[in-house]
């Protein structure tokens, strides 16, 4: 399988890259930090020579940077075959206090990069009548909580973005998955001094996607729902 993954320098794209990887798909990435991009690559390169793992350093936040990435990928005269529109960020505030620009900016990340990216490639899905997307939504996405504010509204539109876009491809044997995780050790969890035992591990949600993938062309997952054992923090 070829498969794209959008942010994927650390946390969930990296666990995601490197699953799909280890099983022998071809692995195409993305991510704003080139340096941190381009030390995944070699890292993957590395630990799996028989496939091929490919990176372009770029911002999805913006429509050229997104749709830049995708008509990259459609460079190499290959088909996508599954999709994982991972790229976020989160902000932390309040609607009544955040920043002023705060929500456009939790909009450009998390929703318009999934949105622009996914109508880039989609075509090339649709014409074989298949393919897999994931949507990196949230708990967020179910549920409001403290401190969610723009964070939390762009993380309900990118459930939002998912469901709609799964009931479109139904008819065109594309499949849709909304991915929801409670709290996993990633980067942003690694100076908040909690013990990393009461939280998820990243690769947690990189097994649950890869074996989603793997289904018969009849099933689709339509969300995968993920909280620590202890309940959400």
């Amino acid at each position: 399988m070829n498969v794209i993954i959008t942010g994927a320098s650390k946390g969930f794209g990296k666990s995601i890259a490197t699953i799909f990887a280890a099983h022998g798909h071809d692995v195409f990435i993305c991510a704003r930090n080139t340096d941190r991009l381009l030390a995944v690559q070699q890292e993957l390169r590395a630990q799996f020579s028989g496939v091929r793992i490919e990176a372009m350093p770029c911002d999805l936040s913006t429509p050229g940077g997104a749709k830049a990435f995708g008509e990259w990928f459609l460079s190499f005269n290959i088909s996508p075959d599954v999709l994982v529109n991972n790229a976020g960020l989160f902000d932390p505030g309040s609607v009544y206090n955040e920043p002023e620009g705060t929500l456009e900016h939790m909009i450009s990340v998390n929703l318009y990069s999934a949105y622009h990216l996914t109508r880039t490639l989609i075509h090339k899905m649709i014409a074989k009548k298949h393919g897999h997307i994931f949507n990196m939504c949230s708990i967020a996405s179910l549920k409001a909580y403290p401190n969610g504010g723009a964070y939390s509204i762009s993380k309900f539109a990118l459930a939002g973005f998912s469901k709609n876009l799964r009931e479109e491809m139904k008819p065109f044997g594309v499949k849709v998955t909304a991915v929801y995780p409670g709290a996993a050790y990633t980067d942003s969890w690694s100076e908040t001094g909690v013990n990393p035992q009461r939280i998820m591990e990243a690769d947690d949600i990189a097994k649950m996607i890869y074996a989603a993938s793997l289904l018969s062309p009849q099933a689709c997952v339509e969300d995968i729902v993920l909280r620590p054992q202890l309940g959400d923090l």
